[in-house]
C-alpha cells in the first residue's frame, strides 16, 4: 500500500466504523424504543431492513452524481442527511415518524456508506484500489463490535435518545470534517463518461445476480443463525458463542483476501468464498446439527462470507474502467440491498414453517446458484488490456 493512500484508508476506515456503527442501533436498544415508542419489536427491528431498501433503490440514482462531483463530495453532502435522520429518529414520537427516520438514514446509506467509500478509492487508484477496499472493508468488520458495547453503555448512562442525539454530534462534528479532509479525488466526467450508458448486458447481470442471492444467504443467516441453532438443540449461550465466533470469522475472511495482495484479483476471490458457504450449509444439513457440523458450518461459512464482501465490491474493477466503477456499484447496490432486506422475515418464516432443513436447503440452493453465475461470468474475464472500457459493458 502506498503512503499516497495512507491518509484517505485512515479516514475512510475511521468514517466508515462510525456511519455503519450509528445506523445499526436497532438490536441493541430495540426493546427499549419500542417500550418508550409503543411499537412491537418486529416493527422496531423493521428500520434495519428500510434501511436497506432506500439505500437499495437510493444508490442508482448516485452514478452520475460520482462522474460528475466525485464520491468524497457525495459522502460529504449525505452526512448531514444522517445526522438530521438520526436527530428524526431520537425525538420520534410514533410509527410515523420512527419510519421516517429510518427513509432518511437509507439515503445517508446510499451516499456515504461503502458504494461511496469504494467508488472514491477507485477514483484515486483505479484497479489499484482492491488492497485498499479490502482494508477498508476489514476495519469496518468491526464497526458492531465497537459500537454496540458502546451503545449499550449510552442506553443505560442517558438513554436511548440521548444516544442516538449524540451520535448525530458525532456524525456533524467528526465524520464532516474528515470527510472534508480526504485528498481530492477528480471526478471522472470525461464527454465519453457522460454520454455512455449504464453498466449493462450480461456481465452486469451475471455479477448482480451472483451478488444478490449470496446477500440474500449471508444477511439472513446472519439474521437468523441463533435460531437456527436453537432449533437443533443449542442453548443460548452456545448459539450466541456460535454466532458470535462466525462474525469473527467473517473478519477472518476479509483478512485473508486483503492478505492475498495482488497474486488474486476480485474473480478469484469471489468464486473460492462462494464455493466455501455452501460447503459450510451442507456441513450442518447433513451433519444435522451436532457439534462438528456447527464448527464446520461456522468457519467455511462465516470465512466464505466475510471474503465474498469484499469480492463484491472488487470484481467490477476487472469488467469496468474508473469512470464505470462507481457506476456499476451503484447499480449492484439494489439487488444487494433489496435481498439483504427480504432474506431474514423470509429465512425466519421457512425456520417457523419448515425448521432448520428448510432454511438451510433454500440457501443452499441460493448459494450453489450464485456459484454457477460467478462460473459463468469468469468464462467471459476480460484481458487486462481490454479492462479499459467506459460505461458500455465489456465486450467478450
Amino acid at each position: 500500500m502506498t503512503s499516497r493512500l495512507a491518509r484517505p484508508l485512515a479516514i475512510l476506515a475511521v468514517t466508515q466504523v462510525i456511519g455503519w456503527g450509528t445506523i445499526l442501533l436497532p438490536p441493541v436498544i430495540g426493546a427499549a424504543m419500542g417500550a418508550s415508542l409503543g411499537l412491537d419489536l418486529p416493527v422496531v427491528l423493521a428500520g434495519s431492513s428500510l434501511v436497506m431498501v432506500v439505500a437499495g433503490l437510493a444508490s442508482p440514482l448516485l452514478g452520475r452524481a460520482y462522474r460528475l462531483w466525485g464520491a468524497r463530495s457525495v459522502m460529504m453532502a449525505g452526512t448531514p442527511v444522517g445526522a438530521a435522520g438520526l436527530l428524526v429518529l431520537a425525538t420520534a414520537t410514533g410509527l410515523a415518524t420512527y419510519l421516517a427516520a429510518w427513509m432518511v438514514l437509507g439515503l445517508f446509506g446510499a451516499m456515504v456508506l461503502s458504494t461511496s467509500a469504494n467508488a472514491y478509492l477507485n477514483e484515486l487508484a483505479g484497479i489499484r484500489a482492491k488492497g485498499a477496499i479490502g482494508l477498508v472493508m476489514l476495519v469496518t468488520g468491526l464497526a458492531t463490535g465497537i459500537f454496540w458495547p458502546v451503545t449499550a453503555w449510552l442506553d443505560a448512562a442517558i438513554g436511548w435518545r440521548g444516544a442516538v442525539a449524540l451520535y448525530a454530534g458525532l456524525q456533524l462534528g467528526l465524520m464532516l470534517p474528515l470527510l472534508a479532509w480526504l485528498p481530492p479525488a477528480a471526478a471522472i466526467a470525461s464527454p465519453a463518461a457522460q454520454a455512455g450508458p449504464a453498466p449493462a448486458g450480461t456481465p452486469f447481470r451475471l455479477m448482480a445476480g451472483a451478488i444478490g442471492l449470496n446477500a440474500f444467504v449471508s444477511f439472513g443467516l446472519e439474521a437468523v443463525t441463533i435460531a437456527l441453532l436453537s432449533a437443533y438443540g443449542y442453548g443460548p449461550a452456545e448459539a450466541v458463542a456460535a454466532a458470535s465466533a462466525m462474525s469473527l470469522l467473517k473478519v477472518a475472511g476479509r483478512a485473508i483476501d486483503m492478505m492475498g495482495g495482488q497474486r488474486w484479483d476480485g474473480m478469484t476471490t469471489g468464486i473460492a468464498a462462494t464455493a466455501a458457504m455452501p460447503l459450510g450449509l451442507m456441513a450442518l444439513l447433513l451433519g444435522g446439527g451436532g457439534v462438528a457440523s456447527a464448527t464446520a458450518f461456522a468457519v467455511l461459512f462465516g470465512l466464505g462470507s466475510g471474503a465474498f464482501a469484499v469480492a463484491r465490491a472488487t470484481m467490477p474493477l476487472l469488467f469496468y474502467d474508473r469512470a464505470a466503477y462507481g457506476a456499476a456499484l451503484a447499480r449492484i447496490a439494489l439487488p444487494l440491498n433489496l435481498a439483504a432486506a427480504a432474506a431474514p422475515p423470509i429465512l425466519a418464516s421457512l425456520l417457523t414453517r419448515l425448521g432448520p432443513a428448510g432454511v438451510l436447503t433454500a440457501t443452499l440452493a441460493c448459494s450453489l446458484g450464485a456459484l454457477a453465475l460467478l462460473i459463468r461470468l469468469a468464462r467471459g474475464r476480460p484481458a487486462p488490456a481490454a479492462r479499459c472500457l467506459p460505461l458500455s459493458p465489456p465486450a467478450c
